[in-house]
């Protein structure tokens, strides 16, 4: 059942076998059927998600109901309302699963008691988090620089697998776009003018 998180922790950080069995004791498998919320808005995160199987969603609902995507998680990556899990406070996101999906969570106990005890933990954490902040970066000075059709370019250059696993309209969402807007990209895209 750890065979992802392993994967990806080694290549990050490299474990041995008693370090990879002494984070598994930390570790909770969990499933979930699509649609099916990991965390609902209202609720403190709880948990660090990251995905064996399957496709999950964070988005925020805006006050006229209007849902805004504010990341997606696949198999290998991490998934979770980190300043709620952090701070113990309320959040404002939700996550739900898009597909079936096999998951390891890490609760916020489990998490600093590793983070203290195991530097190959904490290492790889810092990691993450450098490269979670440097994708969001990129994301932010795309949003501000590129047009809407480099930054879709850009997209699916990127995320080959989402585009072809998530509905367009949640793919818009995460960009910023209307469907309508993607729809003309992509006309555009796979019909250029001679």
């Amino acid at each position: 059942m750890y065979e992802v998180f392993f994967q990806k922790f080694n290549e990050k950080v490299k474990l041995t076998p008693t370090e990879e069995l002494h984070i598994q004791q930390y570790l909770t498998p969990k499933k979930l059927r699509k649609r099916q919320y990991l965390h609902q808005e209202g609720d403190i995160c709880k948990h660090i998600a990251l995905v064996e199987k399957g496709a999950l969603r964070s988005y925020v609902v805006d006050e006229n109901g209007q849902e805004h995507i504010t990341a997606f998680a696949l198999e290998g990556w991490t998934i979770s309302d980190l300043s709620s899990f952090m701070h113990e406070q309320v959040s404002s996101q939700n996550i739900d699963a898009l597909e079936d999906c096999e998951l390891v969570l890490i609760s916020r106990t489990s998490h600093e008691e590793l983070l203290t005890t195991m530097p190959k933990y904490e290492t790889y954490v810092r990691i993450l988090v450098t490269d979670a902040y440097v994708a969001l970066q990129k994301r932010m000075l795309g949003m501000i620089s590129m047009s809407p059709e480099n930054r879709y370019k850009s997209f699916i250059e990127l995320y080959p697998n989402i585009v072809q696993r998530v509905a367009q309209h949640m793919i818009a969402s995460f960009m910023g776009l209307s469907p309508e807007t993607i729809s003309r990209i992509r006309s555009r895209i796979n019909n250029p003018k001679p």
